[in-house]
């Protein structure tokens, strides 16, 4: 299905990335002590930091947990990071009334269908170019891009040009200052 750009897009206040199979491209390393490495693109980080920068929230919404995820987020200065979560739903519905957001102004990009039940209820439902059949099938668009090959960047492009702000945010991501550590909290 393909998004109304006019409607969809253009109320999202709130954008939030699954992990695996999103942010990354799926494939989990586990060593001796459990899992210890995730790989993540450049391009993601970007993205993550700029939202934000211009006014739209940006959360991530995970059932895995991981010192590597933990230390991602934190550089990136995510502030809404809900990792060992398995109530995506109730996570991000209870995130959307807390930012007094209605489920119109709320995107969800998820791969698995894990993440389908959080996609139908948001306004704007992503998936990546090689999630799950049936979420492509369910998603009001599937991205160009696979997962762990910039599908955050895809969707921050695609929201930012909707609301007339590409311009700004990539102007404010020139600056020199913008690569700066970013604290969760603030």
């Amino acid at each position: 299905m393909s998004l109304d750009k006019g409607t969809m897009l253009n109320a999202i206040r709130l954008v939030a990335f699954d992990v695996d199979g999103v942010l990354t491209d799926g494939r989990l390393y586990y060593g001796a002590d459990g899992e210890s490495q995730k790989v993540f693109h450049v391009r993601d980080g970007v993205a993550l930091k700029v939202l934000p920068d211009v006014g739209i929230e940006v959360a991530v919404v995970s059932a895995k947990d991981s010192p590597a995820l933990r230390a991602r987020l934190n550089d990136l200065g995510v502030k809404h990071a809900f990792l060992g979560c398995h109530d995506k739903l109730q996570r991000m519905q209870t995130l959307a009334g807390e930012l007094a957001l209605a489920p119109h102004q709320v995107a969800f990009v998820g791969d698995d269908l894990v993440d389908l039940e959080v996609m139908r209820w948001c306004g704007c439902g992503l998936a990546p170019a090689d999630a799950y059949s049936l979420v492509q099938e369910r998603a009001d668009q599937v991205l160009p891009v696979k997962g762990g090959q910039g599908v955050a960047r895809c969707v921050a492009d695609l929201i930012l040009k909707a609301q007339g702000l590409y311009e700004q945010a990539y102007t404010l991501a020139a600056d020199a200052h913008f690569e700066r550590q970013r604290d969760p909290s603030s």
